[in-house]
């Protein structure tokens, strides 16, 4: 008897039609990007893991920082804690809303330099000129691009933990100065006391952020 030979199959030809009844994939819109004067996605500065010791062994939960801001003077930080990231985060994006405040700009820069801190964190925050973007690196340059700061210069002088760093920031945009708060404090007009540039960039800032 003569063995008859089957041929060989191969998965070549499975996998080809395999290939062709699968659907394509569903491409995802981007989400729209928030106007300015409208509030967008939080951005998280920095997620940290964190333990805890309790009676029989640790407990490790997540703390993340968080940041958000309409891009025309108003920007908060929040800090949220929970046992999963994204929970974290939520808690730390409500935090943010609460804890929103306006910044004294002038036109796309900050009104003068100053200097934030908290604990071992200082941060330098100074004017810049236009067309000089946002000099800053880490949570510095987060919180500034939310806070719709396109001309400055940052630069941190302590310590470089994140967390410190954020804070520090944002306590350097909260102790700027308005320019006519700063005349009327020495007995003069803001006319007379504030630089004809600084004026009118200043009031520039503060008519788009009343319309906002």
């Amino acid at each position: 008897m003569t063995d008859v030979q089957q041929p060989e199959t191969t998965d070549t030809g499975d996998r080809r039609n395999r290939s062709r009844d699968r659907k394509p994939r569903e491409r995802r819109e981007p989400r729209p990007e928030a106007k300015p004067g409208e509030f967008g996605e939080s951005r998280v500065v920095h997620v940290n893991r964190v333990a805890k010791v309790v009676k029989g062994g640790r407990r490790f939960q997540f703390a993340a920082i968080v940041v958000i801001g309409d891009k025309a003077g108003r920007v908060g930080l929040g800090y949220g804690k929970a046992r999963e990231v994204p929970l974290a985060i939520q808690k730390g994006t409500e935090d943010a809303k609460r804890n929103v405040f306006r910044v004294a700009l002038a036109g796309p820069t900050i009104t003068h330099t100053i200097e934030g801190i908290n604990g071992a964190a200082r941060v330098l925050l100074k004017p810049a000129a236009p067309g000089t973007g946002v000099i800053a690196g880490g949570a510095a340059r987060i919180i500034l691009e939310e806070a719709g700061i396109k001309d400055v210069l940052a630069k941190s002088l302590g310590s470089p933990n994140s967390i410190n760093v954020a804070r520090a920031t944002i306590n350097g945009l909260r102790s700027l100065m308005r320019p006519d708060d700063v005349a009327k404090r020495r007995g003069l007009s803001a006319d007379e006391f504030v630089p004809r540039g600084l004026l009118r960039a200043f009031n520039e800032s503060k008519k788009s952020q009343g319309s906002n």
